[in-house]
């Protein structure tokens, strides 16, 4: 089931298989075609907005899931679970999100 705090494989016709985290929260998830996610990559700028997960997270190699390019994905289009991130990882994603957004 899809729910927030979840890493999902996005695969949309149109672009590469990514692996994304669900941001919405779960009364969305339940009613909305598409939610709020993450996106993870290997390219890693070592800069805030980021946050490094690894294989210690269910993560299938080490990337990063970039802050600054959150973005609607169809849930349609979410195939197979990878992992839940844990409590401190989510506070992680949320202080990451915070500085993108330059919410204080």
């Amino acid at each position: 089931m899809v729910a927030r705090g979840a890493i999902w494989w996005h695969e949309p016709h149109d672009e590469k298989r990514r692996p994304v985290l669900i941001l919405s929260r779960n009364e969305g998830v339940a009613v909305l075609n598409q939610v709020i996610a993450v996106p993870a990559t290997t390219v890693v700028r070592s800069i805030p907005t980021e946050v490094h997960l690894g294989r210690a997270d269910g993560m299938p190699t080490e990337c990063v899931l970039t802050l600054d390019n959150l973005r609607p994905v169809r849930t349609a289009h979410l195939t197979e679970h990878i992992t839940t991130l844990d409590g401190a990882r989510l506070a992680a994603v949320c202080e990451a999100l915070a500085f993108a957004v330059d919410c204080s």
